[in-house]
């Protein structure tokens, strides 16, 4: 069986990526989109980063492709994407997918929303809970 560790470590090696506190210098810069990919449970219990593009794990692949039903635009616009999770492993995974499907100019956050938090980084309202 192949391990998640090993392929978070296998991600690293073919996609960019960058601790939390050199992501911080990123953040509201012109031409680029943070990529929240935590579960809606996560952003309802610990906030998320602002201006922050919610797209959760599971729903990556389709709203990447343009030709998929459920396409998003925002990742059409050409924008540097910045992804992350909690701690850095789904967004190592899903950086790779985007690569491996022709997104360009991708990078993660390898300490996640964890190191973003512990490095000051500034941290949005919790989302309004929704009701289904």
């Amino acid at each position: 069986m192949k391990r998640v560790k090993d392929m978070v470590a296998e991600a690293n090696v073919v996609v960019d990526h960058l601790p939390a506190a050199e992501a911080m210098g990123l953040h509201g810069e012109d031409g680029v989109t943070f990529v929240d990919l935590r579960d809606p449970r996560e952003l309802e219990r610990d906030g998320m980063i602002p201006d922050a593009f919610h797209c959760p794990r599971g729903m990556l692949e389709f709203w990447i492709d343009p030709e998929s039903p459920y396409a998003k635009p925002q990742f059409q616009t050409g924008n540097k994407m910045v992804f992350y999770c909690a701690s850095g492993w789904r967004s190592a995974l899903s950086a790779k997918a985007a690569q491996e499907m022709g997104l360009p100019n991708v990078t993660h956050i390898n300490d996640g929303f964890g190191g973003w938090k512990k490095a000051g980084g500034p941290v949005g309202e919790k989302p309004q809970k929704r009701n289904v």
